[in-house]
């Protein structure tokens, strides 16, 4: 698995009530993130959170972001747009759900399929909730086993 983008954002910008407009957090792109054991990704909105939960950091395929660029001709989509984590390539992000995984000499523990919102149609496409539904093409929640830095690897960012 290779780490091409890390997204964190300090706050929650779709967790608003139904015909509100997003919150404008924003997200960054830094070069490389502390994850701690058991909290997360230090910088991002869940750090903070309930300790142990099931979504301390999320991963996303690169594939999947380039499949919706493509089916609903969004060629400049930024990533950061799906509100995941790490945007990683060469990984079955499927294959990892139940499964303790390390990353760069991180352990990560695969704890559920993150499953799109509404939001994905409102703030990308029309159809695209839809088709992230499928597949596991939403990516991956995980609980962080162990400490340490991760960095992005040479690659194209999304």
């Amino acid at each position: 698995m290779k780490l091409i983008e890390i997204i964190v954002s300090p706050g929650h910008d779709y967790w608003v009530a139904k015909g509100e407009p997003t919150q404008q957090h924003g997200t960054l792109s830094p070069p490389e993130v502390f994850c701690e054991a058991r909290r997360g990704l230090v910088g991002d909105r869940y750090y903070h959170g309930k300790l142990d939960r099931k979504g301390q950091v999320t991963f996303m395929d690169q594939a999947v972001i380039d499949a919706i660029r493509e089916k609903f001709e969004l060629p400049t989509l930024a990533a950061s747009l799906f509100r995941r984590n790490l945007i990683v390539t060469e990984a079955n992000l499927a294959g990892l759900l139940g499964k303790r995984f390390q990353l760069q000499g991180v352990e990560f523990e695969g704890s559920q399929e993150c499953q799109p919102c509404e939001w994905m149609d409102r703030v990308v496409a029309v159809g695209v909730k839809e088709f992230m539904q499928k597949d596991f093409r939403g990516g991956l929640r995980a609980r962080v086993v162990s400490s340490g830095t991760l960095r992005v690897e040479d690659g194209n960012p999304a």
